[in-house]
């Protein structure tokens, strides 16, 4: 079970902890010890959590060792739902598709609308459903590669489910994590999910065309996102314009300082 959110990764091990905690609240219907009851479920939750985590840092560390051994740069590329990743990938393809081989792993919970719309000639594209998951996990991305030839690959995006909640867990094997944050979201947003944005690489201030009319305070953008993500290099671009995607597609080439 995810313990940010409470939902299923479907894994026998969450399985079975929940039957049990069920079964044991069914043994005893008048709960006479409500405190220890408690205690054993708030116990059981944490040890299949830690169970999870630790298996997905292990497929993460075989997801990486084996991008590392194709020479494949992969980004992990998270935001909240409407904050433009779809937009920046279809720019990002685009523009360097005919230079760079590029794949894509799209995960959402329901729908391959964002697959369908990264689809193109040259580019990989795997779509992963993930049903009642909010987050995609290392073990998901392991399944979506066997369908992609990663020899023909210099590239490889992973666009997250739209949550920034969740997936700031689960390391997936990739190079570097990018984070978006759409100046119609707010400035606060990194004061208000500071993990995900605690382990960014690469913070994307997008729609930056779109910050006037919202009012965008940009300079207190800034100091929260200095704040939460101190190591991050931060990025302004809109991918309807074309701004700031210079230096975005300098980091994505091989050529680019590693933050």
């Amino acid at each position: 079970m995810c313990t940010k959110c409470g939902c299923s990764t479907g894994s026998t091990a969450q399985q079975q902890a929940s039957g049990a905690a069920v079964a044991h609240h069914d043994a005893h219907p008048h709960h006479e010890h409500p405190h220890h009851h408690h205690e054993a479920d708030e116990r059981r939750v944490l040890e299949v959590h830690q169970s999870l985590l630790a298996k997905n840092e292990h497929q993460a560390w075989h997801n990486r060792e084996r991008f590392q051994q194709k020479k494949i740069r992969v980004f992990n590329v998270l935001s909240s739902p409407g904050a433009g990743k779809t937009a920046l990938l279809e720019r990002t393809l685009a523009d360097l598709g005919g230079t760079q081989r590029i794949g894509v792993i799209v995960g959402d919970l329901a729908t391959d609308n964002d697959a369908r719309r990264l689809r193109r000639p040259g580019v990989q594209v795997v779509q992963v459903s993930t049903g009642t998951v909010c987050h995609l996990e290392a073990a998901m991305v392991a399944r979506a590669c066997e369908q992609l030839d990663l020899n023909a690959l210099d590239l490889l995006f992973i666009e997250n489910v739209g949550n920034l909640v969740c997936p700031a867990a689960y390391d997936l094997g990739e190079e570097q994590r990018v984070v978006l944050l759409s100046v119609t979201e707010g400035e606060d947003k990194p004061l208000k999910y500071p993990t995900i944005f605690h382990n960014a690489d690469v913070v994307l201030i997008s729609k930056s065309d779109l910050a006037s009319a919202v009012e965008f305070a940009r300079a207190t953008a800034l100091a929260n996102i200095h704040r939460m993500a101190p190591r991050a290099r931060i990025l302004e671009v809109s991918a309807r314009t074309g701004a700031g995607l210079t230096a975005w597609y300098d980091l994505l080439t091989p050529r680019a300082v590693h933050v």
